[in-house]
């Protein structure tokens, strides 16, 4: 937990993470906000931030009394969030860049082809 963004938003990515890759699964119950904090050493409130975060997004919801729990659905709505974050930072920039150097789209698909072979 170091890469000079917000520690709350780092525990956020991290959950969302877990939640993406099946560590967490929907309906499951996450770390206690004192736990995160003890885990990553750093303040409850800081971790509590990062999971009202993700509560506030409809990933997380509280049960009263009990705890927080991943949200049904949370996992492919993440995966269409990253999928929609990953087209805007790469591929519209790649799809430009390849019009300019006038690839075609059959080019530019054997290109990526190749690479995700290697």
């Amino acid at each position: 937990m170091d890469d000079g963004r917000p520690i709350f938003l780092q525990i956020a990515e991290s959950l969302e993470s877990q939640i993406l890759d099946g560590t967490l699964l929907e309906e499951e119950q996450i770390p206690s906000i004192n736990a995160l904090a003890a885990f990553h050493r750093i303040n409850p409130a800081t971790a509590l931030k990062g999971v009202t975060m993700l509560v506030d997004a409809g990933t997380l919801y509280k049960r009263r009394g009990i705890g927080m729990f991943v949200a049904e659905g949370s996992r492919e709505r993440l995966r269409e969030s990253r999928r929609a974050e990953f087209r805007d930072a790469h591929i519209r920039p790649l799809a430009h860049r390849a019009q300019e150097l006038g690839l075609t789209s059959a080019q530019l698909h054997d290109m990526i082809t190749k690479e995700m072979n290697r």
